[in-house]
């Protein structure tokens, strides 16, 4: 393999631009192409981010020898093809969360990557962040007690009415979009699945869910609660509580390079100062450990298929109004 590995971008999505700076300042990665679905507005892109090589197709740019790795940021109902057709094509991927929106895609991507020998990971870019391991330490070190509780929240007002998310048919609404982390945060800090889940949704005129609540009850009777919503402020937090403390993370999802977490115990609250990275710059990273080194992703697929699962279930919670047994 060459000095870096080399990158292409399917599509010109504004979600490209956190993963443009990290490719920059990486000594083991560098980003060569980009492609759309007309050569004119792939060219004016790459002009843009001056990248110099553009492709009109997404296929053209799996068909250019030189790419290892392809960064897929498709609406979500294109995830699986594409992640699909990139690994036959013979490149790693790094996928958007959801990696897929069901759990037979998800199988299909797994059984492309064992059989044709490729890296694909889901694109939660906090789980390879220095906070998100500090968390998981704290809670595996037993300094909470018995974890009893967990909660978590993440809505924003998406005010563009022609953005895809408005389409259910594309994957859209709160719990595919945003739900998902939190979900994903629940399921690493206990390192298991849940039993049972119970969802409750509103829908907007589109259809898709534009809030979206979830309750779960995990092994050793741990109880989760999340909500998440298109419409709702900004609002984003995630709490663990057990039977000896509380942590507090005020930025789970998106955290910078200087982040604090917030224990709680005995009634005084101690403050956690982390030094961290840009979570994209540990999200390359950390797929380039799997591809360079052969380290397993932080992001399994066998995980990403667990999230998917439950995210399936609690949508037929909805639509049924009953609790669903995992």
């Amino acid at each position: 393999m060459a000095d870096k590995l080399c990158w292409g971008i399917l599509s010109t999505a504004r979600i490209n631009d956190a993963l443009l700076n990290p490719l920059r300042v990486s000594r083991r990665n560098q980003l060569v192409a980009v492609s759309s679905r007309t050569q004119d507005k792939a060219e004016a892109y790459a002009r843009k981010i001056k990248v110099r090589r553009a492709y009109g197709s997404y296929q053209a740019l799996l068909t250019d020898p030189e790419i290892d790795v392809i960064y897929n940021p498709l609406p979500n109902h294109l995830h699986a093809e594409w992640t699909i057709k990139a690994v036959q094509a013979g490149k790693h991927v790094l996928c958007e969360k959801p990696l897929a929106l069901t759990v037979q895609e998800v199988d299909a991507i797994s059984g492309a990557s064992e059989k044709y020998g490729k890296v694909v990971a889901e694109a939660f870019m906090y789980r390879s962040h220095v906070q998100s391991l500090k968390v998981k330490e704290i809670v595996d070190s037993g300094e909470l007690g018995k974890v009893k509780l967990i909660h978590g929240s993440f809505t924003f007002v998406m005010t563009n009415p022609d953005d895809y998310r408005w389409n259910p048919e594309m994957g859209g609404g709160s719990l595919w979009d945003i739900g998902c982390y939190p979900l994903s945060f629940m399921r690493m800090v206990l390192s298991t699945e849940p039993l049972e889940v119970y969802g409750r949704e509103l829908k907007g005129p589109s259809g898709v869910d534009e809030v979206f609540a979830a309750q779960m009850r995990f092994p050793n009777e741990v109880f989760a609660y999340f909500d998440c919503s298109l419409k709702v402020p900004y609002h984003v937090f995630m709490e663990i509580i057990g039977d000896e403390g509380t942590l507090i993370i005020p930025t789970p999802f998106n955290p910078g390079a200087r982040e604090k977490l917030f224990l709680i115990k005995a009634n005084k609250t101690k403050a956690i100062t982390l030094k961290g990275t840009d979570p994209y710059v540990s999200e390359v990273e950390d797929i380039s450990d799997a591809i360079l080194l052969g380290r397993p992703t932080r992001v399994s697929l066998a995980d990403s298929r667990g999230n998917v699962a439950v995210i399936q279930s609690l949508f037929e919670s909805a639509r049924t109004g009953k609790p669903i047994t995992m």
